[in-house]
């Protein structure tokens, strides 16, 4: 990754240029400094003129329909900059471009909510990124997936959210900012009382999980944790169960990918007995096996009347502990979702998943799965059913926000369209 000199000290970062001796407003400019409607794109090629920098087309192409929407007198305004897009030409957004973004952005009270996933800001664009968090106050979603964000850079931004109060939603899933950055991000938890869903997906931690245990312990605030591909093993679940007896906001804790077997089943199962507040479980791509399933199913049937989704998609589990985890669909009122496809199914598995959704106790679109018969034996189809299954993408030929496709999103919502 190609970093300026100074990079590694954040309070060294020079500005990618040197700041300009004061010009007259310009005439979009309101007389307190505020911007007017629809000024977004001119904003943003007079400042690229000012720094002789590129103009990114890509960019203005999309604050254009941006200014659109400000013209219609349009609030809580979304701006997506994602550099996966199909749908049109995109030139990826880089660190200085981000810079010039910041600098439109900090003082707009339209737009509260920014994506820029799969682009290339890496800890250049980061140190912007963590200023806007300090001076927006508007700013209540920021999705910065696969950037290119390394230790450095995960530094700045978690520190930036020590005293910011907007921000409800970062989503940091791929940057590698591995256990250094981390560790920052568990820190920043304890102290900020304002963010509720946090995604440090696949970002190379493997060490922080003890870290963010104490940190659920002292955060009141946090509703939604995605620690996918974590290494976090049995011994890090167990870590994580022991803060979730204290914790009584988290309703949602994703930890699949993680080698999880069935001993930590066992702890998680004994959390279940008596937490009431988290109301929906991913433990997908694990392996815990009919053991685990039976720990889980004990506890759904018998005690636990708060969780409403649980994801085992890919556990090794053959029938007997799928089929346990049906039976407790039977005596438990709550559970609306269970995820179950890439596992051991045996006719009595098929036959129990078909039993509870023609008897209506199972929703088509709650499961993963849809019944068909063949010279009269019950078989199990795969659907593109699931907790977050436009987790990497979103479809450019259905509504992104599926219910059905995303249903862990739509159980535990963060703040309107997050």
């Amino acid at each position: 990754m190609s970093r300026p000199p100074d990079e590694a000290n954040p309070a060294k970062f020079p500005s990618p240029a040197a700041a300009p001796t004061a010009t007259p407003a310009p005439a979009w400019a309101l007389a307190d400094g505020s911007e007017p409607i629809g000024s977004l794109q001119e904003h943003y090629y007079d400042l690229c003129m000012e720094k002789s920098k590129k103009i990114n087309p890509f960019i203005l192409h999309i604050l254009q329909k941006v200014d659109d929407e400000i013209e219609k007198r349009l609030k809580g305004i979304t701006l997506n900059i994602a550099g996966n897009s199909r749908l049109m030409p995109v030139e990826k957004v880089t660190g200085e471009d981000f810079w010039i973004l910041s600098k439109i952005l900090k003082t707009n009270p339209y737009i509260n909510g920014l994506d820029v996933r799969y682009n290339l800001l890496n800890d250049v664009g980061a140190y912007y990124a963590a200023k806007l968090l300090q001076k927006q106050n508007t700013l209540i979603y920021l999705n910065l997936m696969f950037n290119d964000i390394g230790p450095e850079g995960g530094e700045l931004i978690a520190k930036a959210l020590h005293k910011n109060t907007t921000l409800k939603y970062l989503r940091m899933t791929g940057n590698k900012i591995e256990n250094k950055g981390g560790m920052f991000f568990a820190a920043m938890l304890q102290i900020n009382s304002s963010l509720e869903k946090l995604d440090l997906g696949d970002c190379d931690l493997e060490e922080a999980t003890v870290h963010l245990g104490h940190m659920l312990k002292e955060n009141h605030c946090l509703i939604q944790l995605h620690m996918c591909k974590h290494d976090i093993k049995n011994c890090g679940l167990k870590q994580l169960c022991d803060a979730l007896y204290r914790n009584r906001s988290l309703r949602y804790l994703d930890v699949s990918c993680n080698k999880i077997t069935h001993d930590g089943m066992k702890c998680l199962a004994d959390v279940l007995k008596s937490n009431t507040t988290l109301e929906v479980i991913d433990l997908s791509f694990n392996r815990i096996e009919n053991a685990g399933a039976n720990y889980l199913s004990e506890t759904l049937a018998s005690h636990n009347r708060s969780l409403k989704a649980l994801s085992v998609v890919s556990n090794n589990i053959e029938g007997e502990g799928l089929v346990v985890l049906s039976q407790s669909m039977k005596t438990n009122p709550v559970l609306s979702n269970i995820y179950i496809w890439g596992n051991k199914f045996d006719e009595a598995t098929c036959v129990a998943y078909s039993d509870l959704i023609q008897m209506g106790r199972l929703n088509s679109n709650n499961t993963d799965v849809e019944p068909f018969e063949v010279d009269g034996r019950v078989y199990l189809a795969e659907v593109s059913n699931g907790l977050k299954k436009h987790y990497y993408w979103t479809p450019t030929y259905e509504e992104a926000c599926s219910h059905s496709s995303n249903a862990g999103f739509a159980l535990v919502p963060v703040g309107e369209k997050l």
